[in-house]
């Protein structure tokens, strides 16, 4: 939709021009921003005028610009050893949108806006990435994700402060994980997200994010026993009450989507354990 309090858009080029005046806030792709009123709202700075790089891989490090599209994102190639990678897709397709909204939608903003069902919140903070953001001082200050989104539609993030980018350890991406999506009905918004991890040393991780009002996580030192684990979720107190799922609704069903995933990564463990022992000493 056309916003009609709009009197400026700026695109800078270089970092001291992102200083905003009165009335602007910043731009990424827009995709939400656009389909309704910004009342208040006088002034945007195009954050992609900058030119960051979408995606840049270092020896430890994925690293994603906030204003890096899904489509970018979805079109990343596996690496070697990076069996998180289907997540990168997997992720991206809980955004229901058409080809026109993918191209447009950016990492940074899905996380900024700090939706419930951002996905992108809940791809960084299962994958613990951390977020890296630009000070108006010039300098910068750095976070998890996991802790960036506070509540719905509320980060920690203050004003003038721009996400520049995401980093993923290279270390979660060799890690093992499991997906899952429920929805009230077959396009709808997610009522819970559960992704969990298994790391190389034997960490257990499951992040509930969609059906809570921030992205949570619950930790063990090893797979834990499905008591365990049903417990630990059952203990999440940020349940979120809409129409797309009552909190008791999302509660039941993220234990039900944690174990499926447990047992997965369970068998997913001893699966590769078997073969290991398996193999021909010569």
């Amino acid at each position: 939709m056309d916003l009609n309090t709009i009197r400026s858009v700026r695109q800078p080029r270089e970092r001291h021009e992102l200083t905003l005046a009165p009335g602007e806030d910043f731009l990424g792709g827009g995709s939400w921003l656009f389909s309704e009123p910004q009342l208040g709202l006088t002034g945007l700075v195009d954050l992609t005028s900058l030119g960051w790089p979408p995606i840049e891989v270092d020896d430890d490090v994925l690293r994603i610009a906030a204003t890096c599209t899904f489509t970018e994102l979805a079109a990343v190639e596996a690496r070697a050893g990076w069996r998180a990678h289907p997540l990168l897709r997997q992720c991206c397709t809980a955004l229901l949108g058409s080809f026109k909204v993918w191209n447009t939608a950016t990492v940074g903003g899905n996380i900024c806006l700090a939706l419930p069902a951002g996905p992108m919140t809940s791809l960084a903070s299962a994958l613990d990435a951390t977020a890296v953001i630009w000070t108006p001082d010039g300098g910068e200050r750095r976070m998890p994700v996991l802790d960036l989104v506070v509540d719905v539609q509320t980060t920690s993030l203050e004003r003038g402060e721009p996400l520049r980018s995401i980093e993923i350890p290279i270390e979660r991406m060799r890690s093992a994980t499991a997906y899952r999506k429920i929805a009230l009905s077959a396009l709808g918004r997610s009522g819970t997200v559960v992704i969990a991890r298994l790391d190389a040393d034997g960490t257990f991780a499951a992040t509930v994010s969609g059906g809570t009002t921030r992205p949570v996580q619950v930790r063990f030192d090893a797979v834990p026993e499905a008591s365990a684990l049903a417990a630990a979720i059952e203990q999440i107190d940020c349940w979120y009450d809409d129409l797309h799922g009552a909190p008791d609704w999302r509660r039941a069903m993220s234990v039900l989507l944690a174990e499926e995933c447990r047992v997965e990564l369970l068998a997913g463990s001893t699966a590769a354990s078997a073969a290991t022992h398996s193999e021909d000493p010569r």
